[in-house]
């Protein structure tokens, strides 16, 4: 997959609704590979059901007030994966996450565990940047360029330190 990404993220309310009302979730872990001008990610996520998949995916930066950015992903094998996780800088994020329809998309929202505990948040993709969407209920306030909630940014700067700058409802 080649394009440009246009994503929205929120923070999620604490209570868990984004479970029950997920018809979907995997395990994934993710890494990064340091590069200058763009994000190079390694992803491998397990399905409920056992079955493992592989990504390779280079993010460009967004233009000046924009959120929109190129996207290039390919599937690639398991073992390939494996090995280009050891190439990671700062370890690799470990998260849940939960597919839940709201009207017309798709909010991805996960779960982070490790040194990320506690932090849940969602993303939603979109075909224009002003392109409206049905809020599901959980979602809280809009984090979409604040830094601290990429996850790259979250190897280096783990929720854990500084989990107590939201407010409760949200860690």
């Amino acid at each position: 997959m080649s394009g440009l990404e246009i994503e929205r993220k929120f923070l999620v309310k604490k209570g868990g609704a984004y479970k029950s009302a997920a018809f979907s979730s995997s395990r994934i872990r993710q890494g990064y590979i340091p590069c200058e001008g763009a994000t190079v990610r390694i992803r491998t996520r397990e399905t409920a059901d056992g079955e493992q998949k592989a990504y390779l995916t280079i993010k460009g930066r967004p233009a000046a007030g924009s959120i929109a950015r190129y996207e290039f992903e390919k599937e690639i094998l398991p073992d390939e994966a494996k090995q280009l996780l050891k190439l990671c800088y700062g370890g690799v994020i470990d998260k849940t996450r939960y597919l839940v329809k709201s009207g017309n998309h798709t909010f991805e929202v996960d779960e982070f565990y490790g040194k990320n505990e506690g932090l849940v948040m969602a993303e939603v993709e979109l075909s224009a940047e002003d392109e409206t969407f049905v809020r599901p209920d959980f979602l809280g306030p809009e984090v979409t360029g604040d830094r601290r909630f990429y996850n790259k940014h979250m190897l280096r700067y783990p929720f854990e330190l500084w989990r107590d700058t939201l407010p409760e409802e949200y860690r």
